[in-house]
């Protein structure tokens, strides 16, 4: 590839934040050191620990899936055929199982993209927290979330018809956490929203897909996730205790500004074109359905109890649960933060993180 072909596929971000030494070597945090140990203990292999050679044919596990759970292929998507011209009205059922072949596309792109954000955003902890326990810590996140992107990206490459693009709102959000000098609001943005969403659309995945390569690649990829997320709680929970009413409220303001960017990212902008269909009609004419909203709401499941246990769900006023509220995910509040498999309509069997 010349430089000018690979220098198409770079994209930099200018930042500027705090590098910081700590010559305090002694490991008081219970918690984190704990978590450190348990990440040495649980690293595994994308070559060695995933069977490779496991055949796998998209659109047969699809229409496999969409037998066996009752969810028609291309849901929830598919409710646009409903509406009165429908520009997808005369799509067949072998149609409709090769969208749903590609939202999982699209799917599993938006994760290999985030894992390379999680991975850039880890590194900068290991430089940015003032805890020998955390540098430890971000330094196995670090390993982990590249060993993410290689199994997302191999499974993509090899399994796959295809691989999609960075979502525009996922981009906004991992360039707005690289930029900021506050190494607090990385944790937040990344460690309890974007990896709590991961839990959530990772367990969903798990939980319907037929594919036996792909759900033993996402639970291992899970019980990495649930210590990242457990790694963001044990460290905030430490720094909010001093922060002042103003920190606090700029905290819930980028929490809220965060999960609302990952909510449009659930819109599937990468997919419809692909297929004919502008994102411009599918915005006016797919019909808000409860299984729609429903599904969308799910993925927020690990995200708001997280918040709630920072304190950023009542601080002051509420404003934050104002917003959670107005978004149709509160109920959500005092939800289990375990790892496990999620189906559309509830929970399944806790998997051991």
């Amino acid at each position: 590839m010349s430089t000018e072909a690979y220098a198409a596929h770079l994209d930099d971000i200018r930042v500027e934040f705090d590098t910081l030494f700590t010559w305090d070597y002694e490991r008081s945090r219970t918690g984190l050191d704990k978590l450190y140990e348990k990440a040495k203990r649980a690293q595994w292999n994308v070559s060695d620990d995933l069977d490779w050679s496991t055949p796998v044919d998209p659109w047969r596990l699809m229409a496999l899936q969409a037998e066996e759970t009752g969810v028609p292929a291309g849901f929830p998507g598919r409710a646009l055929a409903e509406v009165p011209n429908s520009p997808v009205a005369d799509w067949d059922e072998d149609r409709w199982i090769d969208f749903a072949v590609h939202s999982q596309c699209t799917s599993l792109s938006q994760f290999l993209h985030g894992e390379q954000g999680a991975l850039l955003c880890a590194s900068r902890l290991v430089e940015a927290v003032p805890w020998m326990e955390a540098k430890y810590y971000a330094a196995t996140q670090v390993v982990d979330e590249a060993r993410h992107v290689e199994a997302f990206h191999r499974y993509l490459d090899e399994k796959m018809p295809a691989t999609y693009p960075i979502n525009e709102n996922l981009k906004t959000l991992l360039d707005d956490l690289l930029r900021d000098p506050q190494w607090d609001l990385v944790y937040l943005g990344m460690q309890v929203v974007v990896e709590g969403l991961a839990l959530a659309a990772f367990g969903m995945m798990m939980g319907t897909t037929r594919d036996p390569l792909l759900r033993q690649m996402i639970r291992y990829v899970l019980a990495d996730e649930a210590r990242h997320v457990a790694f963001g709680i044990l460290s905030l929970e430490e720094v909010y205790g001093d922060f002042s009413s103003t920190e606090f409220r700029e905290r819930q303001e980028f929490a809220y500004e965060a999960c609302r960017l990952m909510r449009r990212r659930t819109f599937n902008a990468e997919l419809w074109p692909s297929f004919g269909v502008s994102n411009e009609e599918v915005e006016a004419l797919l019909p808000p359905t409860r299984g729609q909203q429903a599904f969308q709401h799910l993925l927020f499941s690990k995200i708001v109890p997280n918040c709630k246990k920072l304190g950023l769900l009542d601080h002051r006023d509420g404003w934050l649960r104002e917003r959670f509220g107005e978004m149709g995910i509160l109920q959500y509040e005092d939800a289990s933060t375990e790892v496990e498999e999620l189906t559309i309509d509830s929970a399944i069997d806790p998997v051991e993180a």
